[in-house]
């Protein structure tokens, strides 16, 4: 039985009359963008077959909620309006952003939404001559009125807790090391690399280059219109298959027909623009080259066969203590003087393979054991009893095939709007920063 808040502020009963299983313990994910949506669809399969819990949603402010919507809309859940679900009390609440967060009634738990916390804040966010936070972990991202607000605070890395005894030392006390539930996605599916390569389409010898963008103006998204035309006129199309990555807040901020009127010339030409509906981690474990920036999944190519060249790496904005801050130092520099096909021939040849797996290694100090921590965390604070059995680490599913591979047809939205869905609901996670 959930409460509500009434007209004049007092907390009412809501008898629950229309359903069938009423005395459930009440969860709500909170979901401000795509990212982390996606981020806390990775915790549905740890609630499956529980009848003593239910998951709400709510779609919380903020500026790229338009992805979140589609999101929302995608997982046939029950979405509270957000002014509904401040006023309701939940036994639990999940986010991994912080907007808006401090109105909510219930026990939070706060997780990252990318990896290595590689961003530092936008320095508009930040009061005149302080230093620039890192995103996620300083205290405005973390109290209200001098107050911490989350129950518990998942880290990654045992690392982080040093940086947030520098950023908001009064959060220490919550702060707990789970993993990275899409570090442990990724790790358990790098054996299939070669039945994703065949589901992509992609020809005994042929090549493929993933390129990734994060968003904002010092993404390489941002530096686009240089790098397209190389991709067109560089690389021959029966050796190499390219596809592009965008993230869903450029999406978001621009709106789908924008991005794919700026794209369409890429597709004119081959090119594969990776719908948002994708997941993009299967690619990702498929690909030769990734050429990248200082997002999340440049980070998580660490993690792959794949060879890295950096095509934006925007120094005054990543956390100088950052796993993806010492990503900058390991892997080369796109060159725009030298001729596309002899840099992914270099990068190749110089692959840093004990670089990358140190970078790889400081993504996640408990790696295959988040779904462990996560819901041992979860149930702790709901007061329950775990179920009886060991949550597992599910394998990504193949890929559909690229563009003009194999001639496949275009990857593309469903008519009905829905995402692939596995045991958890949905099966793509956009997990860039």
């Amino acid at each position: 039985m959930s409460t509500v808040i009434g007209p004049t502020g007092a907390v009412q009963r809501d008898p629950g009359q229309w359903l069938t299983l009423p005395g459930c313990k009440k969860i709500l994910f909170i979901v401000h963008t795509e990212v982390y949506g996606r981020r806390l669809c990775d915790l549905l399969p740890l609630l499956e077959s529980d009848l003593r819990v239910q998951v709400v949603f709510t779609l919380a402010p903020h500026a790229f909620n338009s992805g979140a919507d589609r999101l929302l809309r995608s997982l046939g859940a029950t979405v509270l309006p957000w002014e509904q679900a401040v006023r309701t009390e939940f036994d639990l609440a999940l986010a991994a952003g912080s907007q808006g967060t401090e109105q909510v009634c219930a026990p939070l738990i706060r997780l990252p939404h990318g990896a290595g916390h590689v961003k530092l804040s936008r320095v508009a966010d930040d009061l005149p001559g302080t230093p620039r936070s890192v995103g996620g972990l300083g205290r405005k991202y973390l109290t209200w009125d001098g107050k911490v607000v989350p129950k518990a605070l998942g880290l990654a890395h045992h690392d982080e807790l040093a940086q947030l005894e520098r950023s908001c030392p009064e959060a220490l006390p919550i702060a707990e090391v789970l993993g990275d539930a899409c570090y442990d996605r990724i790790a358990a599916s790098l054996s299939l690399r070669e039945r994703y390569r065949n589901a992509l389409g992609l020809r005994p010898g042929q090549k493929l280059v993933l390129v990734t963008s994060t968003w904002g103006t010092g993404s390489s998204f941002n530096r686009l219109d240089a790098l397209l035309p190389r991709l067109v006129a560089e690389l021959p199309r029966h050796v190499y298959r390219t596809a592009i990555l965008v993230h869903p807040n450029v999406w978001a901020g621009h709106g789908s027909w924008q991005v794919e009127a700026w794209l369409a010339t890429c597709r004119r030409f081959g090119i594969t623009v990776l719908p948002q509906e994708v997941d993009w981690r299967p690619p990702l474990i498929a690909a030769d080259w990734v050429i990248g920036d200082h997002g999340s999944v440049t980070l998580y190519a660490t993690m792959t066969k794949a060879a890295i060249l950096l095509a934006r790496f925007p120094e005054r904005d990543v956390n100088p203590n950052s796993p993806g801050a010492e990503l900058a130092l390991a892997a080369p520099a796109l060159s725009p003087a030298h001729p596309l096909t002899e840099q992914l021939a270099y990068a190749a040849a110089e692959y840093p393979e004990q670089d990358y797996a140190r970078i790889a290694e400081r993504i996640s100090s408990q790696p295959g054991r988040f779904n462990r921590n996560m819901r041992r965390l979860v149930y702790r604070l709901l007061g329950i009893g775990q179920p009886a059995y060991n949550p597992a680490t599910e394998v990504l599913p193949p890929p559909e095939p690229l563009v003009g591979a194999r001639g496949g047809r275009p990857l593309r939205r469903r008519g009905n709007g829905r995402h692939r869905q596995g045991r958890g609901g949905c099966e793509r996670a956009r997990d860039d920063n």
